[in-house]
């Protein structure tokens, strides 16, 4: 930064506002600056709700000079959950651009109303060390209470200094396409800012048709981009030659399919296609798999690779005892990417991050089952618990069932993940208090308690619980009955027989994406849908009828039938 000052930093192309190393420098010196006079220092908390784009980066870096550490808010989540999570890490003070519900007692900082100070008047130093915390990020608790991550300087340095991962000179720019309370987007910002590179915000790939969300990569010349798995899958059936362009993509949060790798590799690769794996408790990433035709030879699965730097990968039994070389185990990671722990918690802390008997390295537990292949990769096989992975999102199916029976409408709930890829979903079998439950009421107070991708999809009242031969609840006779439940709760009619060629058209592309009819009274999202599955079928809907549909115009339709009346209102044949 010092021998480049006048270099980019961030570019939004959205507002077209550019910051350079410079002025990023003296913008975030005088919010520091503000941030300490109202008292702000070393170890506090300052929430940040604030979306993609250069007042973010602004804060980010603020609140870090400041020495305090960031929460960033997650815009999907609801107020109540929001407030948990600030109430848990004692947060007074939030930047935002407006009042939110769920601020509270904490004052609020409108970026753009901090009082410039001289070029001259840097913040005062605040004696951060290595182990200091840098941000706290809150993910999914088994509890039934979200628990906040406390990473600390060092788990970013090991991240973003010197990656094997990922290549990034300065002048480089990284896409910023993740939600600021996801650990990707540690890697998108401090990757980048670490390298001299610039910050490139782009919009969520579900407000652009599919090939102008794809364009925008050659448009503004982005050199890294991180996608999760599902949009990855999604890329690939798709546009497979669409990352033609991009010089580093990365990929991770759920297992890649060997298919649809291969798919963008013959068809037109990045500059290099990585697979990506690690725990939100080691900082984004702890290993990478290089994927060529080379690497992929004679494999029937993609590993998830080998350590990153400065990383250390065991495979060991439950009394933390080594397996035999190639044997199955849970992966524990090590480093200086390794979490603090978690805030407040220290119960939790001591039972997930644990100390090697051998080594006497500090280790987290991941809960992930793997094992060590012949040639050093390593592949993770499952879980040792009830955490799944949908859209890149990690979830405790437990919190769900506690936040379900907390309503008091159902006695009793059982949450699985029914399928694979983008057309995973979430499907809950319920014990009605009553003879019987209003699914549509439970769904609205869990919608007031958990993010949307934490939300059933799918629901299945029943009169009585499955019991295996020993007396106790059977999970895997609950599983297979909503695997083969009706995706269309409450006996929903399917939606009539088409009068015209677009409809007709909508509901094969439907069937295609879905899996099952549409119905007359329920939407996309109801049925079972997502924001990955809009980009798939907005983009097949462009394809096949020629009408150029958004994902949100998916997203928004009250119905099949409403979908159906928009698609032939713009091709200019209304009823």
């Amino acid at each position: 930064m010092q021998s480049t000052p006048n270099s980019a930093a961030v570019l939004d192309p959205a507002s077209g506002e550019l910051l350079s190393y410079a002025r990023l420098w003296q913008v975030s010196g005088e919010l520091a600056t503000h941030l300490t006079e109202l008292g702000v220092s070393r170890g506090d908390v300052v929430a940040l709700s604030l979306p993609r784009g250069c007042p973010l980066v602004v804060a980010m870096l603020a609140v870090v000079r400041a020495g305090a550490a960031y929460l960033s808010v997650d815009p999907s989540a609801p107020p109540e959950r929001v407030r948990e999570t600030l109430d848990a890490a004692a947060v007074t003070v939030v930047v935002a651009e407006r009042d939110e519900p769920w601020l509270g007692t904490a004052r609020r900082v409108d970026p753009s109303a901090v009082p410039p100070a001289p070029p001259t008047a840097p913040p005062a130093p605040n004696n951060v060390g290595t182990d200091d915390p840098v941000y706290v990020m809150f993910t999914s608790g088994s509890t039934g209470t979200p628990k906040g991550v406390v990473v600390p300087h060092r788990a970013v340095c090991r991240l973003v200094v010197e990656p094997l991962f990922c290549t990034v000179e300065p002048g480089h720019r990284v896409a910023n396409t993740s939600n600021p309370a996801f650990d990707a987007h540690t890697f998108e910002t401090w990757g980048a800012l670490a390298a001299g590179g610039c910050v490139v915000p782009l919009p969520a790939v579900t407000d652009l048709p599919l090939d102008e969300w794809t364009a925008l990569l050659t448009e503004l010349s982005v050199d890294a981009l991180f996608l999760t798995t599902s949009l990855f899958h999604i890329i690939a059936r798709e546009r497979p030659a669409a990352l033609r362009t991009v010089g580093t993509v990365l990929v991770g949060g759920e297992q890649l399919d060997l298919v649809a790798v291969r798919r963008v590799l013959a068809a037109a690769p990045p500059g290099r296609l990585v697979n990506g794996y690690g725990p939100t408790e080691t900082t984004t990433f702890a290993t990478y798999f290089d994927c060529t035709e080379a690497s992929l030879a004679g494999r029937e699965r993609i590993p998830v690779g080998v350590p990153l730097q400065r990383t250390t990968l065991w495979i060991l039994e439950p009394g933390l005892a080594e397996v035999a070389d190639g044997a199955v185990g849970e992966l524990c990671i090590g480093g200086p990417g390794v979490a603090l722990g978690y805030l407040g918690r220290p119960d939790l802390t001591a039972e997930r991050f644990v100390t090697h008997p051998g080594t006497g390295e500090r280790l987290y537990r991941s809960g992930d089952l793997a094992r060590r292949l012949p040639d050093g990769a390593f592949e993770v096989l499952g879980r040792r618990d009830r955490q799944v992975k949908i859209r890149g999102f990690r979830i405790e199916l437990d919190e769900i069932e506690l936040a379900a029976t907390a309503t008091g409408l159902v006695g009793a709930a059982f949450v699985e993940k029914v399928g694979e890829g983008p057309q995973a979903l979430l499907a809950a079998a319920v014990v009605p208090v009553a003879d019987r439950v209003d699914v549509a009421e439970l769904a609205r107070r869990l919608a007031a308690r958990l993010p949307e991708y934490m939300l059933p999809a799918r629901w299945l009242p029943l009169a009585e619980l499955p019991l295996g031969s020993t007396g106790k609840v059977d999970r895997g006779a609950i599983a297979a009955l909503l695997a083969e439940a009706d995706p269309t709760p409450g006996g929903a009619a399917q939606a009539g027989p088409e009068t015209d060629d677009v409809t007709a058209a909508l509901r094969a592309i439907w069937r295609d994406v879905l899996g099952s009819e549409p119905t007359d009274t329920r939407n996309f999202l109801e049925m079972g849908g997502n924001s990955i599955m809009a980009v798939q079928l907005a983009g097949r809907v462009r394809e096949r009828i020629g009408v150029r549909a958004e994902p949100h115009d998916v997203l928004l339709a009250e119905s099949f039938g409403e979908l159906a009346d928009q698609l032939r209102l713009a091709r200019g044949r209304p009823d």
